[in-house]
């Protein structure tokens, strides 16, 4: 939690200072994100000035959006003012959509923090503050955000690094100082700083609310900075509390990483809302508004009898069946022709179907290998009326009723990988071998083993 009592511009090196000790900055690589305006200028003068008290490296980081007529300018000053410092600075241009779906401000963003991603430091600085933060809380709540929106920036989170199991710490320490403060320290330090021109237009939401809508709130509460800020706060506990007791409650409904609709049924409908959410977000499904997913919860819980629901968004599906639900990836239709010929190979990697299918060598159990490689070998798919005798004891038996009885799902059954000895069907994963090419005693055989390994993609 930042501190919230509100330093005076002479207090901001003593209070860097801790807020620095506080993220566990001595003796590490410390990068600042550094645009050029007032705010970050102001956190670069305070960082460079206590790197070595402290002792920590200090590089930058600029990212030229590429928006501005100005742009290669704000990428100058901000090398010239690391090199007076002497503090090293990457400047990395980054491309923006303009006509981007998500809107130019988060298109920027996001090729913002993709760049962050790339870094290599081990805590990565934003020069936001009080002010951003009161900001970012208002657009968001106008935009109908949840908790977790209501709750605005946090100080310190982890960000993930691209091709790395590790992360960098991203912290934001000046959160709870207002820009005046900042402004102040800047013109008694005599500091010179960029201006975004784009700051004034009042198209963009955040400089309507900045210049519009803001100083009428101040007229009336002068204290509104302080107040939001404490209310994000409470949102903040609010979210996390609703995270902390989503945990608990999947660990009542989820197995194996599949939602046992019973027991999501006997939560209240507001615990049920919030598991799935949270079993959402750990299956990488991108982030939905709220009547969405009560739809999506409705559907799961009140489809009559069995019938299957699948809904669908961004290349995935969240699957109910048989008082179960789960998310997979949203496969393509297959041509009913496809197959592939079986040239001894172990694992096979069937890319069309999402599965891998492994002949391992065994001896007097699976397949028999010489009773398979009879006649041509072929994986195909399942074109209806097959029949399999997987026990001998037992009647040959319709691979629709086979496939039903183990209960694998409609649209798994057509993507099942079917293997074949000329004409005649071999063996069905999921059901077994058919009992003319079941192994005996000691003769050489293949057991079979499948996977879908799309699945480890999710």
């Amino acid at each position: 939690m930042a501190n919230s009592k509100k330093p005076a511009s002479s207090d901001l090196p003593q209070y860097l200072g801790q807020r620095l000790v506080a993220l566990s900055a001595p003796g590490r690589r410390v990068t600042l994100a550094l645009s050029g305006g007032v705010d970050s200028v102001v956190l670069l003068h305070l960082l460079q000035t206590l790197s070595s008290k402290l002792e920590f490296s200090l590089s930058a980081i600029h990212i030229n959006h590429q928006l501005s007529p100005h742009a290669a300018e704000w990428a100058k000053f901000c090398t010239d003012l690391c090199a007076q410092y002497k503090i090293p600075l990457q400047v990395q241009k980054v491309q923006v959509a303009r006509r981007s779906k998500l809107g130019l401000e988060a298109a920027a963003r996001a090729a913002r923090y993709q760049a962050f991603a790339e870094l290599d430091c081990d805590v990565l600085l934003l020069a936001h503050h009080l002010d951003d933060q009161v900001e970012t809380l208002l657009h968001n709540l106008l935009r109908g955000a949840g908790l977790a929106g209501a709750s605005g920036m946090p100080e310190v989170r982890q960000q993930a690094l691209h091709n790395s199991e590790t992360s960098l710490l991203l912290a934001r320490p000046l959160i709870a100082v207002p820009r005046a403060t900042l402004l102040a320290y800047a013109e008694q330090h005599h500091l010179r700083w960029v201006e975004d021109e784009s700051n004034t237009d009042s198209a963009f939401t955040r400089n309507f609310l900045r210049h519009e809508i803001l100083p009428l709130i101040e007229g009336r509460f002068p204290a509104y900075r302080e107040n939001l800020a404490r209310a994000a706060q409470h949102f903040a506990e609010a979210d996390q509390l609703l995270r902390e007791l989503a945990v608990l409650d999947l660990g009542q409904v989820m197995r194996a990483e599949k939602l046992h609709l019973a027991a999501l049924t006997a939560l209240s409908p507001a615990r049920a809302m919030n598991v799935l959410r949270a079993y959402l977000e750990q299956q990488a499904v991108p982030a939905m508004d709220t009547a969405r997913i009560q739809e999506w919860l409705r559907q799961l819980l009140c489809a009559r009898g069995d019938r299957q629901v699948a809904l669908g968004v961004a290349g995935l599906k969240l699957r109910r069946y048989r008082g179960e639900a789960w998310v997979e990836l949203d496969k393509p239709a297959l041509d009913p022709g496809w197959y592939v010929a079986w040239q001894g190979e172990r694992k096979l990697r069937l890319e069309e179907l999402g599965v891998s299918l492994s002949l391992f060598p065994a001896q007097g159990i699976g397949i028999s290998l010489a009773k398979l490689t009879r006649a041509a070998v072929t994986i195909r798919l399942r074109q209806g009326g097959e029949k399999l005798q997987p026990s001998c004891g037992r009647p040959r038996r319709t691979l629709k009723h086979l496939l039903q009885e183990a209960g694998i799902p409609s649209w798994q059954r057509e993507r099942l990988p079917l293997i074949y000895s000329g004409e005649q069907l071999v063996a069905v994963p999921g059901i077994g071998v058919d009992c003319a090419f079941q192994a005996i005693a000691t003769e050489s055989a293949l057991q079979m083993q499948w996977s879908d390994f799309s699945a480890s993609q999710l």
